[in-house]
């Protein structure tokens, strides 16, 4: 298949291996070749910013800079709606941040935490996707997508990663871990982001 809007290969500007699987199967039928950012050498970028939108544009600025290639970063994490919004953009570092150490057991662990004494559990996966065809491109393209649904304090399936466990989904009557991969990318943040930039790709072509 031709890819859309001529981009060919892509530089996926992250080294997160499960991200890279559910991009890749969701933009390979658009015939674009992703490539993992470290397979390139490029380093991680900065996170500094306080919004989700401005780290995926520093990532994907960061990305094609240093490889040439347009550019694709995502910004993600779990908006839960007892805690404000958080963990937020700080999804992958909630309980580093706090002393804690920096994985999935231990960011689940302190989200469960905080809401010990909290009924409401109703959150939602936000994702930010931003693709630069250049590094300098003044017309960034962003998309985004929201997957609604509640934190569970007991992990339930072991696909995913990060909160999959704990991400219920009422309707389906399983978490986001307990879904096979395919179903995931037709339903995730990530996966509604993605189709949402591919039609903005197909106006343009």
């Amino acid at each position: 298949m031709s890819d859309v809007n001529g981009l060919g290969r892509v530089v996926l500007a992250s080294n997160n291996a499960g991200k890279l699987r559910e991009f890749a199967s969701l933009l390979d039928a658009a015939g674009i070749e992703l490539i993992a950012q470290g397979k390139l050498g490029v380093p991680e970028a900065p996170e500094p910013h306080a919004t989700f939108v401005e780290n995926a544009l520093a990532k994907a600025r960061h990305a094609s800079t240093l490889t040439g290639l347009p550019a694709l970063a995502d910004d993600s994490g779990l908006c839960v709606r007892a805690l404000n919004g958080a963990p937020g953009v700080y999804s992958a570092r909630y309980a580093s941040m706090n002393g804690g150490a920096k994985s999935d057991a231990a960011n689940n662990a302190k989200l469960v935490a905080d809401l010990a004494n909290e009924t409401d559990r109703r959150a939602y996966y936000f994702c930010v996707l931003v693709l630069v065809r250049h590094a300098d491109d003044p017309e960034p393209l962003i998309a985004e997508g929201r997957w609604h649904g509640e934190v569970i304090d007991a992990p339930r399936g072991a696909n995913g990663f990060g909160y999959d466990a704990h991400f219920f989904l009422p309707a389906l009557d399983a978490t986001a871990a307990e879904l096979d991969p395919a179903r995931k990318n037709a339903l995730s943040h990530r996966a509604l982001a993605l189709r949402d930039l591919l039609q903005r790709l197909k106006e343009l072509a």
